[in-house]
Formats: C-alpha cells, structure tokens, sequence
C-alpha cells in the first residue's frame, strides 16, 4: 500500500480529510455537532484510488484525530461505517 498525504480541512460545522493525487481527490467529510461529537458524512475515492489504501488512510486519520482532539465519531457513512466493525481497537472512537 501506497503512503498517503492527507490534509485536514476543519471548520465551525463541516470538515474533512483528503488525499490529492495526479488531479484527482478522496475525501472524507464529516459534520461537528458539539465539541465533543462528528458525524462521519461521506467517503469518495475515485477509480483511480482503487486498491491503494487510501478509504482506510482516510478513516484511520479520522480515528487518530478523534484520539487527538477528544471527540467520538457517529458513523453515519456506510464505508465509514463497515470499516469501524473490521477494527474493533476503534471502539473508543466511535459511538
């Protein structure tokens, strides 16, 4: 698997995490609803992303954040989602 450069974009109400690659992008964004809680939105990954790694990269800086910054993290996306249930060390990040 390919080493990923994610960037974290955080706002009042909305965020995200983002990989660019040769013009194209993978994202996943999320919605603060206090200090303490997000819902995980959404995850796009292009074709070309495909079999990179990059979906994974991007909910695992999703779960290091809410380590980092104290919040727990409302799976609502269905990728976010089915991936916390294959990583059950991330129950502590989650609600």
């Amino acid at each position: 698997m390919a080493e990923h450069q994610i960037a974290r974009q955080h706002g009042a109400t909305k965020g995200r995490f983002a990989i660019r690659k040769d013009g194209e992008e993978a994202e996943l964004t999320y919605s603060i609803t206090t200090p303490t809680l997000i819902i995980a939105d959404h995850t796009s990954v292009p074709d070309s992303f495909r079999g990179t790694g990059a979906g994974l990269a991007l909910v695992e800086a999703l779960v290091a954040a809410a380590r980092a910054d104290g919040f727990k993290v409302m799976p609502l996306c269905p990728f976010v989602n089915a991936t916390r249930k294959r990583h059950p060390e991330w129950a502590d990040a989650f609600i």
